[in-house]
């Protein structure tokens, strides 16, 4: 899964809304037509903000995916089987 599928399915998850911003750009961090319009290659700086009753929880969830470099789902966002699958 590419990147930018991750980072809205896993903002999805969450009510809280959710920002996603480049230098020049603000979007939906939910919506991947948004995230598109970013044009954000490995190494671009982006904020993400959240606003909502979960989103301290978003963000924490979002960082991780990011700090593990969209390589897998992180452990603590993985669904359903033990195995993560």
């Amino acid at each position: 899964m590419r990147p930018a599928m991750q980072f809205v399915d896993v903002a999805n998850r969450f009510g809280a809304a959710i920002t996603v911003r480049n230098q020049d750009t603000t979007v939906d961090g939910k919506s991947i037509m948004q995230m598109t319009m970013l044009a954000a290659t490995s190494g671009t700086k982006l904020t993400i903000q959240a606003k909502g009753q979960d989103a301290r929880v978003a963000i924490a969830a979002l960082q991780e995916l990011v700090d593990q470099n969209f390589s897998t789902s992180p452990p603590s966002l993985r669904v359903g089987r033990k195995d993560g699958v």
